[in-house]
């Protein structure tokens, strides 16, 4: 009894202005109630699937069969009544219940730099001189716990081409950084399935062997003493994205956080599911890493820039993305997690209608698809419309910063919240104007 009194004294003297007549059962009640609501509240999570080069979106989510315009490919209809999408799309078509296809996308940005910097930021580049944040930056603060054995924000295999600093922190500093796996010369579309999961092991380089844990701590010790001292007399983001980076991998050298990393322990059907190439087992991983708590996961899938033979390429780009997404949502659906896991696929802007002379098709961002799925989003329609040639849009335009404000609804983010820049000016997690498309939200 005399340490349940400490405990009753020592709370009482830290609250202060708490009642000396609540009892202990009364305190210890609302503890385990606020215990229980921490444990019980669903953790959200989000995937963003993108598609570097800019797809074409009218061979996908847009059809239109029957004008010059349409090219070869056919519609096919999903499981919701009335929606239809591209024919090589099968697998993704059978989770048309759980898809918003927003068709009217429509930006200004037909560069490849501006387009990502802007669908990734919500901004133009070089804007006042403020380094802005990537949407998963964003989603880390916002969502993620800093205490966490893993990262917050991890991205597989980005391919940054164009517009490095779209895929970082910004204003946000390192610790929002995203860890980077898979970017590397092994790293491309053409590799094979074994040199993919040799890479991705991570697991086993994580721990050092040849020395015992006592000496490794030492170690750690001496160089976090070195990096302090250094940092002080040069204090700025460098130093910090040093530090913050080294802190980073020890967590992860310490805990089995990195074993999420080893796709070996997966069952070898699974893996011939999502497909043995990188966007597939990228698409795996990321399955992994949302069960493990993590907030924010980025697959690229790349060469979508068709500026010839767009139909070919397209036709061979959707199986390695058909299988992986499809696999990723019937493996969210089965593991309880589709309805806390949202799902965004979109690239810097869509492809002209009318078709080339290579039987291409270029940049067009005035109007295009991008699709939000899972958690959080009221499937089973396709919001906007654009004309019958496809080249403008008729009803409902979304611009980026709409995308981003629905986006934020679908994962219970305010997107009106503000967070000081590296300019001293606090800025909004999403920028005015913006019209969150309130129908997609559940």
């Amino acid at each position: 009894m005399s340490m349940f009194r400490d405990l009753h004294r020592r709370h009482f003297l830290r609250a202060g202005a708490v009642s000396a007549a609540v009892s202990m059962s009364g305190w210890m009640g609302e503890l385990a109630r606020a215990a229980e609501q921490a444990k019980t509240k669903p953790k959200r999570s989000c995937i963003l699937l993108w598609m570097n080069g800019g797809p074409s979106t009218i061979d996908l989510w847009d059809l239109k069969p029957g004008h010059e315009n349409g090219g070869p490919f056919k519609e096919i209809g999903t499981s919701a009544p009335g929606l239809k999408i591209g024919e090589h799309l099968p697998k993704i078509a059978a989770h048309g219940d759980r898809l918003a296809v927003l068709r009217g996308m429509t930006t200004k940005e037909g560069d490849h730099a501006r387009g990502t910097y802007l669908m990734r930021t919500g901004q133009l580049p070089g804007a006042a001189g403020i380094q802005y944040p990537s949407i998963g930056a964003l989603v880390s603060k916002e969502l993620g716990d800093p205490r966490a054995e893993l990262p917050n924000f991890l991205s597989i295999a980005p391919q940054r081409f164009f517009a490095q600093e779209a895929f970082g922190p910004g204003f946000l500093g390192p610790v929002h950084a995203p860890l980077v796996v898979g970017e590397n010369q092994a790293f491309n579309s053409n590799v094979p399935g074994n040199m993919v999961d040799d890479a991705l092991k991570v697991a086993d380089l994580a721990k050092p062997k040849e020395i015992d844990g006592t000496t490794a701590s030492v170690r750690l010790d001496l160089l976090r003493e070195t990096q302090e001292d250094f940092a002080a007399g040069r204090p700025g983001q460098m130093a910090g994205s040093h530090a913050a980076a080294y802190d980073r991998a020890i967590r992860l050298m310490r805990s089995d956080g990195a074993r999420v990393f080893d796709l070996s322990t997966e069952a070898e059907k699974t893996r011939d599911k999502y497909g043995r190439g990188l966007f597939g087992q990228g698409c795996l991983l990321a399955r992994r890493l949302v069960e493990r708590g993590v907030p924010f996961v980025e697959v690229s899938l790349g060469n979508w820039d068709t500026h010839a033979q767009n139909f070919d390429q397209v036709k061979n780009l959707c199986g390695s993305l058909d299988a992986a997404w499809g696999a990723l949502m019937d493996d969210l659906k089965d593991r309880g997690l589709l309805d806390t896991t949202t799902i965004v696929w979109m690239g810097e802007f869509g492809r002209t209608p009318k078709i080339n002379q290579g039987r291409g098709r270029d940049h067009y961002p005035n109007a295009w698809s991008t699709v939000l799925a899972g958690g959080g989003i009221r499937g089973g329609q396709a919001v906007g419309k654009t004309s019958k040639d496809g080249t403008t849009v008729e009803d409902r335009p979304t611009t980026t910063l709409d995308l981003l404000a629905t986006l934020c609804q679908a994962l219970g983010i305010d997107y009106e919240k503000t967070n000081p820049s590296n300019v001293g000016r606090p800025i909004r997690i999403v920028d005015k104007p913006c019209n969150p498309i309130t129908e997609v939200v559940a």
